[in-house]
């Protein structure tokens, strides 16, 4: 940051604000915005006691006492919640999802279950009052999951997104405007894009800051003194700060932050994957992938008989895949093209012209009416459980690649076979087709390097909250 901008910085900066001068006499809107999320949340947390306290009234066999004692105690679940951080969470990152809180929710509902059944001793039927508890910690945190992520999608739609300064140029500054535009959640307008700017110009008060809700710095001439004049500023200005690492490399992916006293520390994940995790990880495999098909064995048929009734040729595809150490193996997916839809991409897709070792058809003409039906919804892919059930695949991991396009891959890139492919993954809940080959490698990397069971039961959700809402692929 400078202070005293060049005339060639300040056109810039003229260049990136044109068209919204009528934006900066507004206050920022923080002022309102998050307490009213906030009031908005409890108000969710408030309505889900209720709920799990008709499921406990109907449990109980409609006990009034038991329904009572729940909505007395509705105070006491609001203060747990906040106690628990539940209310303060999504001002403090930019991307806050309901399924990043399931921990601290799965607590709030047992800890608060567990003493209305107990410390109150609700009659419940049964030899154990746990019964209970257990009961309505279920219906509790269900319906408070459902509620928050309505509410959050609610609140999105009723205020402005943050009008958001973002300062710096280069890769930094484009992959953070990329992110913003990949995932709307963050509720961010960018108003202006500027070089650099002059910290001694906002405090001035020209007018900038008062229409400011957020500044995002990624700027090489930022230094510890314009972070901490920044922070100062922010917090009398309730403007706020985010600050994006210039050396990408140097924070990397498998890296967390810790603190000795005052040191913060960045602690490198440099060891292998636990054994383990491993082995737990290919129980879930297992057993998930066994029930999923013995309860999905009707739909599988009736899906097999709309495909054939659609055009010719078998239910089931087969396609060889690059799997574990880019090992071949047999995918299973329900046919979604024409029976030869394998000789037709060598017309629509010569491998060899690809610039990268990808490929996506917008309007595939090979896809059939059933087929894209099945895509959107991600139908097609649940042969693979058959896969996952034999250890070919695991339910969560970078996606199979076909073996032409396996094989032009660099060094650099092989690190995606080094675990299992999977039937979902970290691709399928960060942008999907949107995302460019650099941009899948390094979601892709960013799990493997910290992969563990509970990442995989986030995708695994998130898969789920991607496919029912519309983002299936097509």
């Amino acid at each position: 940051m400078s202070s005293a901008p060049s005339h060639d910085n300040q056109s810039a900066k003229s260049l990136s604000i044109a068209g919204h001068d009528d934006i900066w006499a507004e206050p920022s809107s923080n002022e309102w915005r998050e307490p009213l999320l906030r009031r908005m949340l409890a108000t969710g947390d408030i309505l889900a006691v209720l709920f799990g306290a008709l499921w406990i009234g109907f449990f109980a066999g409609n006990n009034i006492n038991a329904f009572f004692w729940i909505v007395t105690l509705v105070p006491a679940w609001v203060i747990l919640a906040k106690l628990l951080g539940l209310y303060d969470r999504d001002q403090r990152s930019l991307r806050h999802l309901t399924i990043d809180e399931v921990s601290p929710l799965v607590v709030w509902a047992l800890l608060g279950s567990a003493g209305v059944v107990l410390f109150f001793r609700l009659p419940v039927p049964g030899s154990f009052a746990m019964i209970g508890a257990a009961h309505f910690a279920l219906a509790t945190f269900v319906f408070a999951f459902v509620l928050r992520g309505l509410t959050r999608r609610l609140w999105r739609s009723i205020t402005p997104p943050e009008r958001t300064i973002v300062v710096g140029s280069g890769q930094e500054t484009e992959a953070f405007l990329r992110k913003v535009e990949l995932f709307p959640e963050t509720h961010l307008e960018i108003v202006a894009s500027i070089p650099e700017m002059d910290i001694e110009e906002l405090r001035r008060g020209d007018g900038l800051w008062r229409s400011v809700d957020r500044i995002v710095v990624a700027s090489a001439a930022t230094d510890g003194r314009d972070i901490a004049r920044l922070i100062a500023l922010g917090q009398e200005q309730n403007i706020r700060l985010s600050v994006v690492p210039l050396t990408r490399s140097l924070f990397g992916t498998a890296v967390q932050l810790s603190r000795i006293a005052d040191l913060p520390v960045l602690e490198y994940r440099t060891w292998a994957i636990a054994r383990s995790t491993l082995f737990l990880k290919r129980l879930i495999d297992f057993f998930v992938s066994l029930i999923a098909l013995l309860l999905l064995a009707p739909l599988f048929v009736l899906i097999a008989l709309a495909i054939s009734l659609d055009s010719r040729g078998p239910g089931i595809y087969l396609q060889w895949r690059a799997g574990f150490e880019g090992k071949p193996f047999r995918m299973l997916k329900f046919r979604t093209m024409v029976r030869d839809a394998e000789k037709q991409l060598q017309d629509l897709v010569p491998f060899d012209m690809l610039a990268e070792p990808m490929f996506k058809l917008t309007n595939d003409p090979r896809v059939t009416r059933v087929g894209r039906f099945l895509r959107h919804w991600s139908l097609d892919e649940l042969p693979q459980l058959v896969n996952v059930l034999f250890g070919k695949m695991s339910l969560v991991g970078p996606r199979p690649e076909q073996i032409e396009l396996v094989a032009r891959y660099e060094p650099e890139h092989l690190f995606r076979v080094s675990v299992k492919p999977g039937l979902t993954g970290p691709m399928q809940v960060y942008g999907r087709g949107k995302l460019t080959f650099p941009e899948r490698l390094a979601v892709e990397r960013e799990y493997i390097e910290n992969l563990s069971i509970g990442r995989d039961l986030r995708i695994l959700a998130m898969t789920i909250v991607v496919v029912f809402g519309g983002k299936g692929a097509t």
